[in-house]
């Protein structure tokens, strides 16, 4: 898993550079700044948006006396879409906005979910119970 990300911390800035060249190549420099700006803003807003209502849910399910288990993922890709989208970069603008919006953001749920499943079952992860 370390070695996973090791690897993306270096790959995915020399893609976002090349994407970056590449678009300021065809669309312009100016015009390649703008779009970075604007996918940030919008990120931004659609973040502060989704987190908001994801809170007022929890909320709500905690007033019912329920426990918000998947809303705890919810957060936590909100989360991790909202930093990602305020990188600069295409590539992790659409993976920022693939875990903002809520109708792709259940595929990722699913993944992660799958992924804490597995780590649980080999013992990567432990939970301690008192």
């Amino acid at each position: 898993m370390l070695r996973i990300f090791i690897l993306l911390l270096i790959v995915v800035p020399a893609l976002e550079i090349g994407v970056l060249v590449l678009s300021g190549n065809t669309i312009g420099i100016p015009w390649t700044i703008l779009l970075v700006i604007f996918t940030g803003v919008l990120g931004a807003w659609l973040a502060k948006k989704e987190g908001l209502q994801t809170i007022r849910l929890a909320q709500l399910q905690l007033q019912q006396g329920q426990i918000p288990s998947g809303i705890i993922l919810d957060g936590l890709c909100i989360l991790v879409g909202g930093v990602v989208l305020l990188t600069p970069g295409f590539i992790t603008d659409l993976i920022g906005f693939f875990l903002l919006i809520p109708s792709t953001r259940t595929i990722a749920k699913g993944f992660f979910q799958k992924v804490f499943d597995r780590m649980l079952k080999n013992g990567s992860i432990i939970i301690n119970r008192r």
